[in-house]
């Protein structure tokens, strides 16, 4: 396993493992989300935010982190922190603990980027995926209602969004 900044050459798969991701969402009857923008993915690879966790030469998972998300943490946005969005694992990978691998990855980065919390949020009402980070270290830290703006992915337009965070 090797995780490693995203190029240009991964994109295309990216792209699949978000789709894959969006279905199986909704399959287990979650919100989903609604695709992503070709020039946001290429703007966060461009800018050293994208990621992806390698199995071997597959792309198995796929992250991104930003500095900071006025949107979502509102007033807690001024905090020193990452905030890890869109964890999208291959189907083929499912069940390898990858959100796991992430934070042990997060703590190091945010450690040496002098950075105090490591956050993420996700759709409110999902408890399988909210006890899931919760096992992972994080800390539920409420709901946020999203003002969805243009410059936002789609599903940020379905309301409320849980928030979790690991103090370092």
């Amino acid at each position: 396993m090797e995780i490693r900044n995203s190029t240009a050459h991964d994109i295309e798969d990216i792209f699949k493992v978000y789709e894959q991701a969006s279905a199986y969402k909704l399959q287990v009857g979650n919100k989903g989300w609604k695709g992503f923008k070709l020039a946001q993915v290429q703007k966060e690879i461009d800018e050293n935010r994208h990621f992806v966790i390698l199995e071997g030469s597959v792309v198995a998972c796929t992250f991104v982190l930003t500095f900071k998300d006025d949107v979502i943490w509102k007033e807690s946005a001024n905090d020193n922190a990452i905030y890890i969005h869109r964890i999208a694992t291959n189907p083929l990978f499912r069940g390898n603990s990858y959100v796991t691998k992430i934070v042990a990855w997060a703590k190091e980065y945010a450690i040496a980027n002098e950075k105090k919390f490591i956050r993420l949020d996700t759709h409110s009402g999902n408890d399988k995926i909210n006890n899931y980070y919760i096992s992972c270290g994080f800390i539920f830290k409420g709901v946020s209602q999203i003002k969805w703006t243009p410059e936002l992915p789609e599903h940020y337009k379905e309301g409320s969004f849980s928030l979790f965070e690991i103090a370092l």
